[in-house]
């Protein structure tokens, strides 16, 4: 989480938008990034572990406040037109579109306690929608940041980052986790933030590709997907049913050793959602020591083992990213999974620096013969520029 302005998107560029659209200055211009989750999927919800990284995209947020009560909500990805509620008015259901994920996360301030008032918002992206890159919790987090500078609240980042949750939850109407939040918040360049998700604890974990000679190709496969829907929901209450059932206070609480026995005991239909849940746990823990032991490729492995535990147990992969997958891994990857919540999205796959063109060409040439739409990728760290993402 920075109070910057993106790359490529100048603090000047967004207070002359912000001035055409609202009239006069802005007082400030935040940004929260959007991530990609290197490893623990699924996991958040259940009080697990995580291992996001921040991206270069990022979204940038112009605001100003106002004293008479009224949110005026503006987007440079929107139809032009500026969506304005009253504060007091705010509820779910009152904000359709993107701009129930800035007004939510007023309402949900308002819902702790806090005395907030209006604003006029202006925003700005560059994090892909509906890529499973956290689009959603970076509009959230700029908001929130905005709103703890622009009214003096004094929260603390892992605060804002529950605040931009509670929005997606009870305003936007999505049962997510706490990680997307927490990375937009929390991430820090040159990093991967090992997040806890039931005490927030969180720490930065070394995570330096080049100079082990490593890149990530980040692929969009263009397939839509809406974490709203039931499929994410079904899952989240799969894996609540099974903690009750287990007497636990979540699936996190499952030891591995005790993964046997415990799904002995368990419906048939909930076996798969809980090995899931307990595996990619200590997928998480291994992976952490792969990264501190100066490790990264390492990782490969897990990375796959991830991706067969996402298709075939937990169900939420999609054709289109196990193509990706499949055709990486043929041209060399050390390994590859999807990311984000699923049902589309994208997949990272983890590949030596000079193979990232040959991944690259082997997910478009599969994509090609399969007659999908042509997904893009985006390598990390960019060759071509200094840190930020190229996509072809």
């Amino acid at each position: 989480m920075r109070r910057e302005a993106a790359r490529g998107t100048t603090r000047g560029a967004m207070r002359e938008e912000f001035r055409r659209v609202h009239g006069s200055a802005p007082d400030g211009v935040w940004a929260a990034p959007g991530r990609v989750n290197l490893i623990g999927e699924h996991t958040d919800y259940n009080d697990g572990f995580a291992l996001p990284m921040a991206l270069p995209q990022t979204t940038v947020l112009a605001a100003r406040r106002r004293t008479d009560g009224r949110l005026r909500l503006h987007s440079a990805q929107g139809d032009g037109r500026v969506t304005e509620v009253a504060v007091g008015a705010l509820a779910p259901g009152a904000v359709s579109g993107g701009a129930r994920y800035l007004a939510g996360v007023v309402w949900a301030l308002r819902q702790n306690g806090h005395p907030v008032g209006g604003a006029d918002l202006h925003v700005d992206s560059t994090v892909p929608i509906g890529a499973g890159l956290s689009s959603s919790a970076a509009l959230e987090c700029a908001v929130a940041a905005a709103y703890d500078d622009l009214y003096a609240l004094g929260l603390s980042r892992p605060e804002l980052a529950r605040v931009a949750q509670q929005a997606e939850n009870g305003f936007a109407g999505v049962p997510c986790g706490i990680m997307d939040q927490m990375a937009s918040m929390c991430c820090e360049e040159g990093a991967a933030l090992h997040l806890d998700s039931r005490t927030l604890d969180h720490r930065q974990v070394p995570f330096d590709l080049a100079a082990r000679g490593l890149s990530l190709l980040v692929v969009d496969t263009r397939v839509q997907h809406d974490l709203a829907d039931g499929a994410y929901a079904a899952r989240r209450a799969g894996c609540e049913r099974a903690a009750k059932l287990l007497g636990l206070p979540a699936l996190r609480d499952l030891a591995d050793t005790d993964l046997p026995a415990a799904l002995a005991g368990l419906p048939a239909e909930l076996v798969p959602l809980v090995r899931h849940v307990v595996g990619e746990n200590a997928r998480v823990a291994r992976a952490v020591v792969h990264l501190d032991a100066g490790e990264p490729a390492a990782l490969g492995p897990l990375l796959t083992a991830s991706h067969a535990s996402l298709r075939d147990d937990y169900r939420v992969s999609c054709a289109e990213s196990d193509l990706v997958v499949e055709a990486a891994r043929g041209a060399g990857a050390l390994g590859a999974r999807m990311t984000g919540g699923g049902f589309g999205g994208s997949v990272i796959a983890l590949v030596r620096a000079e193979h990232r063109s040959a991944g690259a060409d082997a997910v478009t040439a599969a994509f090609a013969a399969a007659g999908h739409r042509p997904g893009s990728y985006s390598p990390l760290p960019a060759p071509e520029t200094e840190g930020d993402i190229v996509c072809r």
